[in-house]
């Protein structure tokens, strides 16, 4: 039969062939294909010969093609075919598609549908053909019998779609499926059909089916829904991620885990990938991806914004056209982020709201850590953005030459955060990654290397924390650190500083780095620039300090060092304690011919060689014996000789120049310091002291006696500094004699702290240490007498003070808490002096000064952050105590004195350390306030809390408040009020948030500090600047509303929970804008004076409205989904035209005329030269009314179209506003009516004179304008 009907198929006509074919029955020609196509004989050529017989113009055909195509599909999907013989029938089936007719075409496809969505489908081959069959179907244009009703072809074909994506998909032809839909041609309504239904699909899907099908979803979305393909990929993989999280926090008895966490992120890693590669063959898709993400920006952050997006963005910057906008993206996005957690801690009410916020840089360091995963296309875009975040948010350099940074990192700007992220986003991807490190370190060093005239303290710490991370690492980059080296001469010294504190750890594990860094150094020592020496110096003392000698003490019997004490490093090297004993005095050799160079050189030597005995003991006698030498050039030996030092031969003078050549201050502060240091730490611990070395400390002890002896016995004149002499600084002598004054004014600042230390509180110590500052103060009173700017001259001499801080703290606590009966007699010596314990007050102050701008002080121990905390911490205690038992009020300040009250200068430097405190010592807080009270007991330790302590000492300074503004108007004191008013504003913000209670009190409209000489323009101010905070935040809470209002979600149920969602907020904006219009209610019917008061308030008012305008613009966006508009909103409109807008013209009418009053006599007084200026003046402070009337006039203006939309008459209430361009006076016009009769007059008796009829002309223009104005 099969032979025959091919035959038959083989003729020219075809008319024995459809005689014969309809003879056959239908299930007859199936049993022979099925024959055929089973056994492979020419299955396909049987199938064309029967299609060719059986034509779709006959009914009966059609009908018998139809059942020979159903059975071929369901053939094709038994399984039973080989490969090729399936191949050529499916080619077949393809090409007979398009000669079907539309209602059967419709009924191909139905059984597709339904064999799909039932689950019929056995191996998908025949899914093949329905891409055909629907594009067919779509191309017919007669009505079809669809259902019950009629539709086109093209209305079929959506109508199929949406059954097929309404149903059932199996989950082994879902990627099958949507491949399919490519080759359809497809409407935009029709891509979001399928696009939904794939989207619902992979929450059902193993993880690996996933990457393939997001592949040929991605391909799909080039016919359109780019933004739904991309947002719900981001969302259900921030899904997966959250899961994860929670199911890792979750019940430590939970076993099993959903999915395996390196197999989700090698499936991210792929669809990753799969994106990107979109993104580069279709450019529409990366800015959908963008406009997404920024939308999401004022929206929901957190449910876009997450690891899986960031991993994306990062990825997406490989492709060059994105680069630039996905990092200007990012960055914005992380500044966005820190400056709303800035705002959420300062807010109670937002904090409410959002008690739950995210931040980007938690996910962003996150999107490291998953980077681990093969995530190399992720990589590279993080060391850009690690090193984009810390290049524009670094610290930047202000005009005076400093840099507007602090030490501790602990500042909450979100700049300083920001680039606290990139670095943390380049050290953990440097710990991760192998391959990227050797990028990572050049890129650090070429900026510290390159940018030295801006600060790099951030890359200097970022290159100590990747050494710090694994020195051994390093070693492999070893040639990045030599070659960098060479560099040190031209680097400020700063910066060789830093980045040799830096490299220290791999000093010790690195025989060639070290051995470079010497060469280096050795080189620059003997270098031409002054600079370059200064950075050997530094080198050299930092060596000496890290490379410790067999012997010396332990960091247990000696205070950490200062600054590399951060490196935390402990190799077996082989560099052993002996060979650095050789090592060291090698380097001590070099530092000797230091002492024969310019006197910063010297002065770097002297501060540093305290520190290098603190760490090396076993070089002190090298560094004492160095010392001693030094000193004796400048020492009188003999015991009668005055003054007992050398000082001609400190200074240098060549011809007309005269500069300091030995800072010899700085000489005798070292070696006290080394001295005391020496005698209590390693002489204790000697049992069997050597006599030289107990020689070489007695010699100093000795020396340092006499100099103090001959000191007190010296006169001025003695050193040839009396008032006589010359102090200017034009001439060489008047310069010589201010150095000169410097050295002895630093030497009596020496032997103060030298004589305090060995005194034992004798009484004839006391007397001597006395002495001792009344030559000091001599000498500063000739300075500040003779000087020009005496009083600068002062600070910078406190400033610069040799005291150290420990011993401002133990002098302040001996002369104000010290209260043993054994001390008394000695102390009231020094007690005697208010001149003496307000300089000891006053260098405290300037310590503390010096902390805040700086990060540390000067002296031992000053770059210790723990010495330097448990300081602050005595001298806050002192402070404290002073002012709270003896207050300014008491304090009898003498009859002559001159100064400043001393317990004033005690709340001065509590306000000063508070400041510091907050801004170094952030963490430590509950430690300061401890230390505070002297009473705490141990056990109370946990249960007393910061906040508690805190609100103990705000009480105490809220007293002092309290007593200061009861006082008489005469004694009021100012500055005082001022200095307690910070310094409860720095305690405040110790307090836990909103746990102080609000307290009512009564006449809460009388308040004794607001009176006619403070409310304008100081408390006017005040509250103005409270207000623009607050409207700051309503702003921000619009915008989050805008936001959320701008993301298209699930469309019933899910903007129905948005919108309960919403209430909450848009409740608190409404409360908070009903506030703010009380507030400006009662200010607008105020008479401010003229000036910055009114043009605050003026600008203020204009922030209202365009906040106003704001929201009833967010109401204009959702009132169409929305039940409508809230009742609390239409109040709020209501105050508004009632209680506001009225009286905002009244006060801009009363500006006005202010204004008006005060240049007419302004232009009486001065008509020439005032007038000008006073008119300038008018124009500037009159700047804001237009921009406030145009506010207003904007916010009617959106008011009109929300009450159209709405349905509810919000103008009712408001009366609109009229022009204000011009109005009519009725009386200056009566005025100018009558003057324009006598004119006309005057005109017909002198109608001959020509040139008088146009004087009135001009007259009468005038006046129609005046009375126009």
């Amino acid at each position: 039969m099969d032979q025959k009907i091919l035959s038959l198929a083989a003729e020219k006509t075809t008319d024995g062939l459809q005689e014969f074919l309809q003879t056959l029955k239908e299930d007859d020609l199936t049993d022979l294909l099925q024959n055929q196509a089973v056994k492979g004989k020419s299955a396909g050529a049987l199938l064309k010969a029967i299609f060719k017989g059986l034509p779709c113009s006959e009914e009966a055909g059609a009908l018998k093609r139809l059942k020979i195509y159903s059975f071929c599909i369901q053939l094709l999907e038994s399984g039973d075919l080989q490969k090729e013989v399936a191949s050529e029938i499916i080619g077949l089936l393809m090409l007979e598609v398009h000669r079907f007719p539309g209602q059967l075409l419709v009924e191909l496809a139905n059984e597709f549908v339904g064999a799909i969505n039932e689950g019929k489908l056995t191996n998908g081959k025949s899914l093949e053909l329905l891409p055909i069959i629907l594009t067919a179907l779509g191309t017919k244009k007669e009505n079809l019998t669809y259902g019950k009703g009629e539709l086109s072809g093209e209305e079929c074909k959506k109508q199929l779609i949406n059954t097929l994506c309404s149903g059932r998909w199996d989950h082994q032809y879902v990627i099958q499926l949507t491949s399919m839909f490519k080759a359809v041609p497809l409407t935009a309504e029709e891509v979001e059909f399928v696009v939904e239904k794939v989207l619902k699909v992979f929450s059902k899907l193993n993880l690996q089916e996933i990457p393939p099908l997001v592949y040929q979803l991605l391909v799909l979305s080039s016919k359109g829904s780019r933004k739904r393909v991309l947002a719900g990929i981001i969302a259900f993989f921030n899904k997966l991620d959250q899961q994860h999280s929670e199911e890792q926090t979750g019940d430590e008895y939970l076993d099993l885990v959903t999915v395996p966490l390196d197999e989700l992120r090698h499936v991210e890693g792929t669809i990753i990938l799969h994106i990107v590669f979109a993104i580069k063959l279709d450019f529409e898709l990366g800015r959908e991806l963008l406009r997404h993400l920024k939308a999401a920006q004022q929206g929901d952050f957190s449910s876009i914004i997450c690891p899986f997006s960031i991993a994306l963005l990062l990825s997406v910057t490989r492709v060059q056209r994105f680069e630039e906008q996905v990092f200007d993206f990012l960055k914005s996005s992380v500044i966005k982020s820190f400056k709303d957690l800035q705002l959420l801690q300062g807010s109670k009410y937002i904090q409410s709201l959002f008690p739950h916020g995210c931040c980007i840089s938690t996910m962003i360091l996150e999107v490291v850590n998953n980077s681990v995963h093969s995530w190399d296309h992720v990589t590279q875009g993080l060391v850009e953005f690690g090193f984009i975040l810390m290049d524009s948010y670094g610290p930047k350099k202000i005009l005076d030459g400093k840099t507007a940074e602090t030490s501790s990192g602990l500042s909450r700007m979100p700049n300083q955060h920001a680039c606290k992220l990139g670095a943390n986003i380049l050290l953990e991807t440097f710990k991760i990654h192998e391959m990227i490190r050797q990028e990572i370190l050049e890129q650090v060093l070429n900026r510290v290397v390159t940018r030295t005239s801006s600060p790099i303290s951030h890359f200097l710490d970022l290159f100590s924390d990747i050494i710090k991370y694994s020195p051994l690492v390093l070693q492999s980059c070893s040639s990045k650190v030599i070659e960098t080296f060479d560099y040190l001469s031209f680097l400020p010294v700063q910066t060789v500083q830093g980045l040799l504190k830096a490299v220290q750890p791999l000093l010790k594990v690195s025989m060639s780095i070290r051995d470079s860094l010497i060469l280096v150094l050795r080189k620059a020592m003997f270098a031409s620039q002054l600079e370059a020496r200064k950075s050997a110096v530094a080198g050299f003392l930092l060596l000496l300090k890290n490379f410790k000698v067999l012997g010396s003490l332990s960091s247990s019997q000696c205070s950490q060092s200062i600054g590399v004490s951060q490196v935390h490093v402990d190799i077996h090297s082989r560099y052993n304690s002996v060979a650095n004993e050789t090592f060291c005095l090698e380097i001590m050799d070099s530092l000797k011919r230091c002492l024969g160079q310019q006197a910063d050189v010297r002065l770097m030597l002297y501060e540093g060689f305290y520190d290098v005995l603190r760490r090396n003991s076993q070089l002190a006698n090298s560094v004492m014996q160095t010392l001693l030498s030094q000193l004796k050039q400048f020492y009188e030996p003999e015991p009668d000789v005055l003054p007992p030092l050398k000082l001609e031969a400190c200074i240098l003078t060549q011809g007309d120049q005269v500069s300091l050549q030995e800072p010899l201050d700085y000489l005798l502060c070292c070696i006290q310091h080394c001295l005391a240091w020496y005698k209590s730490r390693v002489v204790p611990l000697q049992q069997e002291e050597e006599e030289e070395e107990e020689g070489f400390y007695q010699y100093l002890d000795d020396m340092l006696e006499s100099i103090t002896n001959r000191m007190i016995k010296s006169e001025l004149e003695d050193f040839e500094l009396d008032k006589s002499a010359d102090f200017s600084q034009s001439t060489g002598i008047g310069i010589k004699n201010n150095i000169c004054a410097s050295l002895v004014m630093g030497i009596c600042e020496v032997l103060i702290e030298y004589n305090f230390f060995i005194s034992n509180f004798s009484k004839t110590k006391f007397e001597t240490i006395l002495s001792l500052f009344m030559c000091y103060k001599k000498l500063s009173d000739i300075l500040n007498e003779k000087s020009g700017k005496g009083k600068m001259k002062m600070a910078s001499r406190t400033t610069d003070s040799f005291l150290s801080m420990k011993f401002v703290s133990d002098l302040l606590t001996a002369l104000f808490r010290d209260s043993t009966q054994s001390h008394e007699e000695s102390l009231s010596v020094l007690r005697s002096s208010n001149e003496f314990m307000r300089y000891a007050v006053n260098v405290a102050l300037q310590k503390v000064q010096q902390l805040k701008e700086t990060g540390h002080v000067s002296g031992p121990d000053g770059q210790n952050p723990e010495k330097v905390f448990q300081n602050l911490c005595d001298i806050t205690r002192v402070l404290l105590w002073r002012y709270t038992s003896i207050p300014t009020s008491v304090e009898e300040s003498g009859k002559k004195e001159k100064g400043k009250n001393i317990s004033l200068l005690c709340l001065e430097g509590l306000q000063k350390i508070l400041s510091a405190v907050q801004q170094f010592y952030q963490p430590k807080c509950h430690q300061f306030l401890k230390a505070l009270d002297a009473t705490d007991k141990e056990e109370e330790e946990e249960e007393v809390s910061v906040t508690q302590r805190a609100a103990f000492q705000i009480r105490q300074f809220q007293r002092s408040l309290l007593n200061l503004l009861s006082s008489q108007e005469e004694d009021f004191k100012s500055k005082e009020a001022l200095l307690l008013v910070t310094v409860l504003t720095s305690l405040s913000k110790l307090l836990k948030p909103f746990s102080a209670e609000d307290v009512e009190v009564e006449k809460t409209n009388h308040f004794a500090l607001v009176n006619l000489k403070t409310a304008a323009p100081t408390v006017c101010l005040l509250v103005l600047s409270k207000a623009e905070k607050v409207l700051e935040e309503v702003d921000w809470l619009i915008t989050k509303l805008k936001g959320q209002a701008n993301q298209k979600i699930m469309p019933e149920e899910a903007s129905s929970q948005a919108a309960l969602t919403n209430c909450p907020m848009e409740k608190t904006t409404i409360i908070q804008l009903g506030t703010l219009l009380t507030f400006f209610h009662e200010l607008v019917q105020t008479a401010l004076p003229s000036g910055s008061c009114v043009d605050t308030l003026l600008k203020d008012l204009c922030k209202m409205y365009t906040t106003l305008t704001a929201l009833v613009k967010y109401y204009l966006q959702v009132c169409q989904r929305s039940t409508g508009i809230p009742k609390n909103m239409e109040k709020l409109v209501k105050l508004s035209g009632s209680h506001l807008t009225p009286l905002c013209y009244s006060f801009i009418s009363y500006v006005q005329n202010k204004h008006s009053k005060s240049l007419k006599c302004t232009g009486e007084k001065e008509k020439t030269t005032a007038g000008p200026t006073a008119m300038a003046r008018a124009l500037r402070e009159t700047k804001p009314i237009p921009n406030l009337i145009f506010a207003i006039e904007q916010y009617e203006k959106f008011l009109i179209h929300l009450s159209k939309r709405s349905k509810v008459n919000l103008m009712k209430h408001i009366k609109l506003s009229t022009s204000r361009d011009f109005k009519i006076k009725g009386n200056v016009l009566d005025v100018v009516l009558r003057q324009e009769e006598e004119d006309e007059n005057e005109e017909g008796t002198a109608s001959e004179h020509e040139g008088q009829n146009k004087e009135p002309a001009k007259k009468k223009r005038k006046k129609e304008m005046k009375c126009l104005s």
